[in-house]
């Protein structure tokens, strides 16, 4: 019987990873689950009471700036789930290059000294987010959805060019170019998953959110399955939303490749809300 995969998950306390790491956790025969994070409280984004319990000999508390502290807990690990980001769309330059620049290449640095099999590295959909400045995009994001009916809309895939729109999705770029150079150069399989929308609630705040939307359950899934996605997925990128009706992201790619079946829909969880 084959020992269960080590998996450590980043960013722990937040809202996403915390999530990752409770699903994990309950599956011990598959899975031999290790945190890091850098306070052992739950970020601002998680719902109270939702904190995951990590043993304490499964836990490593570390900032990933700090190099030797994310070398030693990557160490060992079959997978990686890289989750530890600064969010904020206004966050400050420095706290960014730290936590999105700095940390990112060192968890990426560290998976490849130390023979990871594969980074689960998290995205976000707001490197495309630029599209909504134009048409049809934008008659989506204002949920002018009368007008759609007049217009042709092309989804979105991973293959059209980068739109950031801040500071913050632009690390994200950089986050990705990094697992491309790690996958290409030093043969590292990385996974990037540009994640939608998801929040505490669970459901979308008004109609037109839920073009961007997914579901806690659904990104969920979409990590798991890119943790265990076939040995010769060396480097892809996936969109990670619900199976929204006014979804402007390709999520086609992942069901293909991933098998991933999204559980959820905006317009239910919002008429649920």
């Amino acid at each position: 019987m084959a020992s269960p995969t080590k998996v450590l998950v980043t960013g722990v306390y937040g809202l996403i990873p915390g999530a990752v790491y409770r699903q994990l956790q309950s599956k011990p025969e598959d899975y031999d689950v290790y945190g890091l994070a850098r306070r052992r409280q739950a970020s601002e984004r998680a719902p109270r009471g939702s904190e995951p319990d990590i043993p304490e000999g499964k836990f490593f508390l570390a900032d990933l700036a700090d190099e030797s502290a994310v070398e030693k807990a990557v160490s060992g690990m079959d997978v990686v789930v890289q989750m530890a980001a600064d969010p904020r769309p206004d966050a400050s330059w420095k706290s960014l290059l730290n936590s999105n620049i700095i940390g990112a290449y060192n968890v990426l640095d560290a998976a490849v000294r130390c023979g990871v099999s594969r980074v689960v590295f998290a995205s976000s959909i707001m490197v495309s987010w630029g599209y909504q400045l134009d048409e049809p995009f934008k008659a989506l994001a204002e949920g002018r959805f009368d007008d759609l009916a007049k217009m042709e809309v092309h989804t979105v895939t991973h293959e059209w060019p980068h739109r950031p729109t801040g500071l913050y999705p632009a690390t994200k770029v950089w986050g990705e170019a990094v697992a491309r150079y790690c996958a290409d150069v030093h043969g590292l399989s990385v996974i990037c998953l540009r994640i939608g929308w998801v929040n505490a609630e669970d459901h979308p705040h008004k109609p037109e959110s839920g073009a961007v939307w997914c579901s806690q359950r659904d990104a969920v899934q979409l990590v798991e399955r890119s943790m265990c996605a076939p040995e010769d997925v060396k480097f892809d990128i996936f969109y990670g939303v619900s199976n929204n009706k006014h979804r402007w992201v390709d999520i086609d790619h992942a069901r293909e490749v991933l098998g991933y079946i999204p559980e959820d829909r905006a317009e239910e969880a919002l008429a649920r809300s």
